[in-house]
């Protein structure tokens, strides 16, 4: 191999490397930018840690009865609150037992668990079929509460529209909602999930 062979040939690995270098920053600040604006559209981060009781937490879910004198439970509205009750007593009579896994929810708790619904599913797309934002959740609002256990769900199923307690959603058995012209005519017709409702779109 002589001189000016070798001398082209690290020109020419020089050149290449360069451009590969210049690949890897470009490529470096379009991912960069792309995060910004992914960054831009969410809303600012609340701890987890600052939440209390107060929000509408629920530390131990299971734990909290209907008759609870907590703010998930007491700060429901009141019409929901009195069906819930009556239902869960009626239950109770047929050997089931209910409980409020959440209920009303402080705005700053909503915003959370939509963060949290975020992260676990991967776009704002797929977390809206689980979790509503603060100005559209009808948690925030005080007229949705998510009961449990399982057997609990699945009596409401059968007899909630007695109290005007509805399943609003098919991918959610555990949220309700106070309908009270169930009572006579039946629950409505489910969404699929949340963003098939019209009041997401508020």
């Amino acid at each position: 191999m002589n001189i000016r062979t070798a001398l082209g040939r690290h020109r020419a690995t020089a050149v290449i490397g360069v451009a590969l270098l210049a690949a890897a920053i470009t490529g470096s600040i379009v991912l960069i930018g792309q995060q910004s604006l992914a960054s831009a559209s969410v809303s600012p981060s609340i701890s987890p840690s600052s939440l209390t009781e107060a929000d509408g937490v629920i530390h131990d879910e299971g734990a909290v009865s209907v008759f609870d004198e907590t703010p998930a439970v007491t700060k429901l509205d009141s019409d929901l609150l009195a069906a819930v009750r009556n239902a869960a007593t009626a239950a109770e009579h047929d050997g089931v037992r209910m409980h409020v896994n959440s209920g009303w929810r402080s705005a700053e708790y909503q915003q959370v668990l939509r963060q949290d619904a975020v992260a676990e599913y991967g776009s704002e797309e797929e977390a809206a079929r689980w979790v509503a934002t603060p100005e559209n959740s009808e948690h925030v609002s005080g007229d949705a509460v998510d009961l449990g256990p399982l057997a609990a769900q699945d009596w409401l199923s059968r007899r909630g529209a007695e109290f005007g307690l509805c399943q609003i959603f098919a991918n959610e058995r555990w949220h309700f909602e106070l309908r009270p012209a169930a009572v006579a005519n039946g629950c409505p017709l489910m969404y699929d999930d949340p963003t098939a409702d019209p009041r997401t779109q508020r």
